[in-house]
């Protein structure tokens, strides 16, 4: 019941806020239900300390989610798949050296930057923490998160081009990040002096190999099965089936869920578009609903961030370290994204642009995937420590990223306004 009550819960909170939002705030949906959820929290917390008992209680049912389990296991690999379905997938393999580049590259240089700025400086906030802890925060928190920026950055009217490097970089250095957090935490657990470089090389290509492998078969299968038929309910039930089986699969092999979730996406999205697989009827009726399923789990996803408010704590020396993880991670995330561009010289057509460079450090925003990732580490870390910094980063990145992402944009000059035909800046 109490798993019932929970959805509900988010359900009913999640269709409220949007609401509100839509109707007074006007705020991009991600940003919008994450400030909404925030300030409710905040609220509750009051009522919480004056001994509000039906605030008690609610604070009692939230702590009793299984944040980690909820995001990893049920939403990710959804979102991923939304995410994925819908990216022109032709354009994508135009693109393929800068989103790869900054996916394979980018994400494990943002690691080491962060793991390396952390150990030296947080210690002077009173957290002396080891390097491996250290190197865990920064697998953690350089995943980007794809379904915001995209939400935020089509509102810029972005050039297709520049768009598509975002959210195809966002959704694999995703899956990169998962694969060099399962590597890293293994090697936390274990220790470093049981952990062989061969060990570690073996559970990054049992991740990263393993969840690529699955992924193509999965979306090559799926394919074949929507070439078969053409009824929309079906073909709806077989898209369901690749990722709730596909998820539950990953697991079982001890594989990449979120690499092969977005492998299979791409792959079905860009067969359903290429022709004598679905029906028109049948290809908008999928869409629209992972347009929709995208939705509500994205809602639900950020009033589950805003409601964690009342059940962590977080004390204010956290917070002010908190505020300097923001500026590392930017740093960070600025490095990972101009270091490939030093390899992607070599390509004689590529022609890197210093506004790509801007839009991609600053719209690199962290959402749940960073939060899920530091509430499934076990009490035997310095776990509040590193929640509590997460959850500073991505309250900041969300809201103070997300809200200038728009203007900035529009001031760099790489966004299009509606209606014309003005040229814009390539990151080729």
């Amino acid at each position: 019941m109490d798993l019932y009550n929970a959805l509900a819960l988010l359900l009913v909170t999640a269709a409220a806020f949007a609401y509100l939002n839509h109707r007074f705030l006007r705020m991009p949906p991600a940003i919008g239900l994450m400030v909404l959820g925030l300030a409710a929290s905040l609220l509750l917390v009051g009522f919480a300390h004056l001994g509000v008992r039906p605030i008690l209680d609610l604070a009692q049912l939230v702590k009793r989610l299984d944040f980690s389990t909820i995001v990893m296991q049920v939403m990710l690999g959804f979102l991923l798949f939304a995410g994925a379905i819908h990216v022109d997938a032709r354009r994508l393999g135009t693109l393929r050296w800068p989103v790869g580049a900054l996916a394979l590259i980018g994400t494990p240089v943002s690691t080491v930057l962060v793991a390396g700025a952390m150990y030296g400086l947080l210690p002077f906030f009173g957290f002396p923490t080891p390097f491996i802890y250290c190197l865990v925060f920064g697998a953690l928190i350089s995943p980007t998160d794809p379904i915001a920026v995209l939400s935020i950055l089509t509102k810029a009217n972005i050039s297709k081009s520049l768009e598509t490097k975002v959210i195809g970089e966002s959704l694999f250095n995703d899956g990169v990040g998962v694969v060099l957090f399962v590597v890293t935490m293994e090697v936390a657990m274990l220790g470093s002096q049981h952990v062989t470089l061969t060990h570690a090389l073996g559970v990054f290509a049992r991740e990263a190999v393993g969840g690529l492998a699955l992924g193509t078969a999965l979306g090559l299968g799926a394919a074949w099965l929507l070439r078969t038929i053409d009824n929309y309910q079906v073909e709806v039930l077989v898209t369901l089936a690749v990722v709730a089986g596909g998820t539950a699969l990953a697991t079982r092999l001890h594989t990449s869920g979120p690499l092969a979730m977005v492998v299979a996406g791409l792959l079905v999205g860009h067969f359903s578009r290429s022709g004598g697989v679905m029906s028109d009827e049948s290809q908008d009726y999928v869409d629209k609903f992972w347009e929709l399923v995208d939705e509500i789990l994205n809602a639900m996803l950020f009033v589950l961030m805003g409601l964690e408010v009342l059940v962590l704590h977080i004390p204010g020396r956290t917070v002010l370290a908190g505020i300097m993880a923001i500026v590392v991670v930017l740093l960070a995330r600025w490095a990972a994204v101009a270091v490939p561009l030093v390899f992607l010289r070599l390509i004689p057509s590529f022609k890197p642009s210093d506004h790509g460079i801007a839009v991609l450090t600053w719209g690199g925003l962290r959402g749940g995937l960073s939060v899920a990732l530091a509430l499934s580490l076990p009490q035997s870390m310095p776990r509040e420590l590193l929640v509590g910094i997460t959850y500073v980063v991505v309250v900041f990145s969300i809201i103070g990223q997300g809200l200038t992402i728009g203007p900035l944009v529009r001031w760099l000059g790489v966004g299009q306004p509606t209606g014309t035909a003005k040229p814009v800046p390539e990151l080729d």
